[in-house]
């Protein structure tokens, strides 16, 4: 009966990653695999292994009171921060669980060797630890405790070849005397497993956090499906090993947005160049009002919304979404360019603006919207930046050249809205913002359509 129910539970998981693929069917997906999460959590307390319900209980009620203060508390701004914490957190639980078999193996499962059960336990600690650590990285850089910019010195791929050689030695030793091994032994394999995870993430600029995010989403369900077979229980291998393969297929997705290969993203370093204040005073920067802004959009037939970053900061997609509204109630076509990168982690632009309703259909990846741009009056561009640059298709010193962006400089008039003339995230100037057919509105992004919705009705 357990194996059968942990059966149940990961077609639960599964059907809720297929669901997770389209947004009319995310809710529905997220409750089937919460609940296919809550079956296999009810059959390992009824499997008769759990020895005090008394620590189970505390820890779920702990755990409830955190992840609740924290959906209802964060912002949509500090969704990558909660998403890196929560693979830290991943990883973590699946180190320490293993940790313990490290100090007290528990019966050799019938019919698995010793040997590779020793070889998952060091296998979930070392992925586990890098985790935890590498995702404190990821989150401070995305917090700002940590510079964005890529991290880098002399002899860093060295250091890191040799800490990777050490575990597999220490792993490989492991495995054939680990009932015997000394205690300082345990704390090595820790500490040089969360020296890994610094090293390998803190060299990564913040323009590629949303690789790192699903890397380290990935890194965290593999070191979940190594604890599973430590435990010998199957439901904990099939959801870390759907939540590892679901993380490296979205690892690669955001790196064909980018049109780099990941051991780019991991050792290129990209962002460490910025643009000196003086360099950006040689555009032809035209600064319009909301009130110039409107007219603009009256006299336009059709008009693409770019949402970016500064969108998601200024929590300004309802208001964009009723500008939109207006729009269309007075005859105009309104869809909005998605880029498979923009913001700071995967889907974060498409999550933000269905939380204001905005029709799914209206909301277009790149490959589909970029032939519309020829076409379009207005493009109207929210806090976005390397995703709109051309600088990737000409300028081969450019961090970001090859990079596949929204074709937005094809727009008959393109509308710029930031907050001030800082450059993203990649660190590099946007000559975009220099284009005879760009105009510039400054300000926070949520009160600059506000009145230019303002502007609109009196029009």
């Amino acid at each position: 009966m357990i194996k059968f129910f942990y059966l149940i539970s990961a077609i639960c998981f599964i059907l809720g990653i297929k669901k997770l693929s389209h947004p009319k069917t995310a809710r529905s997906g997220n409750s089937i695999a919460a609940l296919g999460m809550l079956i296999a959590i009810i059959t390992v307390l009824l499997s008769g292994k759990v020895v005090r319900f008394e620590s189970i209980i505390i820890g779920v009620l702990i755990g409830s009171v955190i992840g609740g203060l924290a959906a209802i508390k964060i912002q949509m701004t500090q969704m990558p921060q909660l998403v890196a914490i929560f693979n830290g957190f991943g990883g973590a639980s699946s180190a320490l669980i293993a940790s313990k078999e490290f100090f007290a193996p528990n019966t050799p499962i019938e019919g698995i060797p010793v040997e590779f059960t020793t070889s998952t336990i060091m296998f979930s600690i070392i992925v586990g630890t890098l985790t935890f650590t590498g995702s404190l990285i990821a989150f401070g850089k995305l917090q700002g405790l940590v510079s964005s910019k890529p991290i880098t010195y002399p002899g860093q791929q060295l250091l890191n070849a040799m800490i990777v050689i050490g575990l597999y030695g220490l792993s490989v030793f492991a495995v054939y005397n680990l009932p015997i091994l000394p205690e300082y032994y345990f704390y090595l394999v820790i500490i040089m497993s969360a020296l890994i995870g610094i090293t390998l993430t803190i060299p990564i600029g913040g323009a590629d956090m949303p690789v790192v995010i699903s890397l380290l989403n990935s890194y965290s369900g593999i070191a979940a499906a190594g604890t599973g077979f430590v435990l010998g229980n199957y439901a904990l291998i099939i959801s870390g090993a759907l939540v590892g393969a679901s993380g490296i297929i979205l690892t690669q997705i955001m790196c064909k947005g980018m049109n780099r290969s990941l051991s780019n993203v991991i050792f290129g370093a990209v962002g460490g160049e910025t643009v000196a204040s003086g360099e950006v005073q040689e555009l032809n920067i035209k600064s319009y009002s909301t009130e110039e802004a409107a007219m603009i959009f009256e006299a336009a037939e059709k008009v693409i919304i770019v949402p970016g970053y500064g969108l998601a900061v200024a929590q300004a997609q309802h208001a964009v979404r009723e500008v939109a509204e207006w729009l269309e109630e007075n005859g105009k076509e309104v869809l909005y360019a998605i880029h498979p990168v923009a913001g700071r982690m995967p889907g974060h632009m498409n999550v933000l603006l269905a939380e204001a309703n905005i029709p799914y259909e209206q909301l277009k990846d790149l490959d589909e919207i970029n032939s519309e741009f020829e076409n379009c009056d207005v493009a109207l561009i929210l806090g976005a930046n390397d995703v709109v640059n051309p600088a990737a298709r000409h300028d081969s010193s450019s961090p970001i050249f090859g990079m596949p962006i929204l074709n937005v400089d094809k727009a008959r008039t393109v509308i710029v809205n930031k907050r001030s003339m800082n450059p993203g995230f990649a660190g590099i100037q946007n000559e975009l913002f220099g284009y005879d057919q760009t105009i510039m509105v400054f300000g926070d992004a949520k009160d600059m359509l506000n009145a230019l919705l303002s502007d609109l009705k009196e029009l």
